[in-house]
């Protein structure tokens, strides 16, 4: 190396390249300047040798609900970053709501930008919001720098953030082909616009109030959608947002192999989780779509194998205690929202490794590929020249029971306490600074804000456009 770099990290098991070897990674100027043998003379500023456990690249989590502004006493950017790098995470992408305003125009992004000034301890990039009356804003929302959007097909739960249509939903897409950017989809569907059901305390009654049809049924309109624009020579980009029922699996399956972009995640509690475990009035296990029966998760896990569910994020949805009415066990009136940030990588591999997965396999599902799908894949996700340096080094053989004391994110809750997972995060480093070890947020917020940089804009063929279904 022709310059004295700032950090040189010797670790026996480094994941590079999809595998774990002995490697000496070089850090200069916030990048991975180079991976040399393990025992190669560098100079460095710092040359520090890991005593023990696995150094991955930093994982990404494209779906966390920050809230900041307007709604900060539910979360804000200085508590979930804390949860993030606690949890191995280096960079989140934000949530269009709960915030207030909602992000769907560019001086709403602009907003929350300058909310989060000096708060974030990871990296933070943003998706826009879409909803019905936005639509003629959305243009000028992606130049903002956005590097998505989401829509809701059902509502909300909030009023400032309506559901959109088909005709939504199909004026958007050629708006968004133009840009490449993907367009993430809350995908429920109540066709019958029942009324809501007394559920009371019921953890049974609330899962039959969401049936899966609703997730089965926005995903085939989905999919007819992708067709129609196919048809049009317009690339849609579409993802089905925290995949919980696995009826869709093989619709989602059929779709990709015609050769539709259309792509889906799922979150560590639908793959950790199931209906017959859950007690009545137990308001912490409530999400909407909601955690369903464990047949169901084992095929959740085979679609994760499969490749047609492409990765697992949080989903971390937080609101005050107040609001998930903790005390009275009112699942009905409860806010819907699993808080668990930085517990993710521990639940999953718990999970994943009795399963006979390798941890390669997990930051592959928790790293590589939502920076690929966000856009970030040139420079987050990996451990490569060039990269961020963003480091996780994991314990994979360590256990611990989660409890309150050790949350960072702002209300101490989350329906995982007193379970026992394995697998800890040691220490957590964001462009080659240390930001958290030994259970403690270190040195000071330097987490950057990412916005996409324009990007290329595909001007889709003139001709007609088809009308509804």
């Amino acid at each position: 190396m022709s310059e004295r770099a700032a950090l040189a990290l010797r670790c026996e098991r480094t994941l590079v390249d999809g595998h774990i070897r002995p490697a000496t990674v070089v850090v200069s100027q916030g990048k991975v300047a180079g991976i040399l043998d393990f025992d190669a003379q560098v100079e460095a500023v710092r040359v520090e040798t890991i005593a023990s456990g696995v150094l991955l690249p930093g994982l990404v989590d494209t779906h966390v609900h920050i809230n900041e502004p307007g709604r900060t006493e539910w979360e804000g950017f200085n508590t979930a970053t804390q949860a993030a790098a606690a949890g191995g995470i280096t960079t989140v992408v934000d949530m269009p709501l709960n915030c207030t305003p909602v992000t769907t125009t560019a001086d709403a992004l602009r907003q929350k930008i300058a909310s989060l000034q000096g708060k974030l301890w990871v990296d933070c990039g943003f998706w826009g919001g879409v909803v019905p009356d936005s639509l003629d804003a959305l243009d000028e929302l992606i130049r903002a720098g956005v590097l998505g959007v989401k829509s809701f097909t059902i509502h909300s739960g909030i009023d400032d953030f309506p559901q959109v249509d088909a005709s939504h939903l199909r004026r958007a897409i050629r708006i968004l082909a133009e840009h490449q950017v993907p367009y993430l989809i809350h995908a429920e569907l109540d066709k019958e616009e029942s009324e809501p059901p007394l559920i009371g305390k019921s953890y049974q009654s609330f899962l039959a109030s969401r049936p899966r049809r609703w997730e089965d049924e926005a995903i085939e309109m989905l999919i007819a959608l992708a067709q129609d624009a196919a048809a049009e020579n317009v690339s849609a980009r579409l993802h089905v947002v925290h995949l919980s029922s696995a009826d869709a699996l093989p619709a989602l399956h059929a779709a990709q192999q015609q050769g539709l972009q259309i792509s889906a995640e799922t979150c560590p509690h639908y793959l950790t989780l199931f209906a017959e475990d859950i007690p009545d009035g137990k308001t912490l296990f409530k999400c909407c779509p909601p955690i369903r029966e464990d047949e169901n998760r084992q095929r959740l896990w085979q679609g994760l194998a499969e490749g047609t569910i492409g990765f697992v994020v949080s989903d971390h949805s937080p609101c005050t205690p107040q609001l998930k009415h903790i005390d009275s066990g009112d699942i009905e009136h409860a806010w819907g929202g699993i808080s668990s940030l930085q517990f993710g990588l521990s639940l999953t591999w718990t999970e994943a490794q009795q399963r006979g997965y390798s941890i390669e396999q997990i930051v592959d599902w928790m790293s590589t590929r939502p920076a690929e799908f966000a856009g970030l894949g040139q420079r987050k996700g990996r451990i490569a020249v060039g990269y961020d340096a963003d480091f996780c080094v994991f314990d994979d053989s360590a256990e611990y029971v989660i409890h309150a004391d050790m949350i960072k994110y702002r209300h101490k809750v989350t329906p995982y306490a007193g379970r026992k997972v394995r697998g800890v995060v040691l220490r957590t480093f964001v462009r080659g600074q240390e930001v958290f070890a030994a259970g403690d947020i270190l040195n000071t917020p330097m987490g950057e804000p990412l916005l996409r940089q324009g990007g290329p804009r595909i001007r889709q063929p003139d001709g007609p456009q088809r009308s509804g279904h």
